[in-house]
């Protein structure tokens, strides 16, 4: 297994290579760049957007600007220089890394904590009412915009007396130390963009777990625990529950950068300090370097996704090991 892993770590190598040549392939193919914006501006003539273009080195050929900003990476771990926030890119991503951590690892957990005993007792209590109404409800989750369900969320507070929606704290708590009372604050305002992000998540991995466990559930090995006399408990969790869970942990790996480029108007809506919403400004202002990380950064974690998807696999299931 250490062997397997240390593979993948190098694989990954030449994988992020050529994920940075195309992400800054993609970036140069959208006509103008940083300069552009300011050329229908009366205030700027055209020589002075010639003059920040060549400051900014622009105006280099675009294989020049990709080795310096590849050996930038390699040699100091810089990730360029952000034209619209006039800071390192590293810093503006540091600074929103923590926070976005946090938001993407309760979604997951409130994904699959919700969605696998329900898929479960709707797989094994077949067409009964609850299995219809819990059904009903996947597929509610599962047309309901991220950011429409916040806006509903938002409202329901409001409307019930509330004040802790939008952002993470109240404004008395946004400067002030770690203390109980912030700790209390934080919790108010972080239910809203989990359940609002991570509701459409658990509802794709209840019917999931649902359809994987009928099919097991019909295999012969179950059938045949259960004319040994095992008891139902036994059978389900021990043999059908381990098998049908495989697939959904397949998917773990695509969860982490979904749930961080996937829910960016929903953290515009929600006003969280996370690094969706610098993904769109910086798409908005061509912001091409603070842009190229973030795309970078969404395919490293697809990629350690897909490892510790590998990894819970082998563990799940004895029947996967990794020479």
């Amino acid at each position: 297994m250490l062997r397997y892993i240390l593979q993948r770590f190098l694989y990954m190598i030449p994988m992020m290579v050529l994920i940075s040549i195309i992400c800054f392939a993609v970036i140069k193919l959208q006509p103008g760049d940083f300069g552009s914006q300011y050329f229908n501006n009366p205030r700027v003539s055209p020589e002075m957007v010639q003059q920040l273009r060549e400051r900014l080195g622009l105006n280099d050929p675009a294989y020049i600007q990709y080795l310096k900003w590849a050996k930038g990476i390699v040699t100091r771990g810089d990730f360029g220089y952000s034209f619209a926030y006039k800071r390192p890119v590293s810093d503006l991503i540091w600074e929103r890394m923590g926070w976005t951590v946090v938001v993407a690892t309760l979604t997951i957990v409130f994904s699959w904590l919700v969605a696998i005993p329900i898929g479960i007792y709707s797989a094994t209590h077949k067409y009964s009412i609850m299995d219809y109404l819990l059904t009903f409800l996947g597929f509610i989750g599962l047309s309901i915009p991220n950011f429409f369900l916040a806006l509903v969320l938002m409202y329901a507070v409001l409307k019930a007396g509330g004040t802790s929606v939008g952002g993470l704290f109240s404004q008395n708590f946004i400067e002030t130390p770690w203390s109980w009372a912030k700790f209390v604050d934080m919790l108010n305002h972080l239910w809203i963009p989990v359940i609002s992000i991570g509701l459409s998540g658990t509802a794709g991995l209840l019917r999931q777990m649902r359809g994987n466990l009928l099919d097991v559930l019909g295999a012969q090995y179950v059938v045949t625990a259960r004319a040994k006399g095992l008891k139902e408990s036994i059978v389900i969790y021990k043999h059908a529950v381990r098998n049908a869970i495989n697939p959904l942990i397949s998917i773990f790996g695509m969860q982490l950068p979904e749930v961080i480029s996937g829910t960016i108007i929903s953290a515009i809506v929600l006003n969280l300090p996370t690094i969706g919403p610098f993904f769109y400004d910086a798409l908005i202002t061509q912001d091409q370097y603070l842009v190229m990380t973030f795309l970078m950064l969404s395919a490293f974690m697809m990629l350690i996704g897909n490892l510790l998807a590998d990894i819970m696999l082998a563990w799940a299931d004895p029947r996967i090991r990794y020479q």
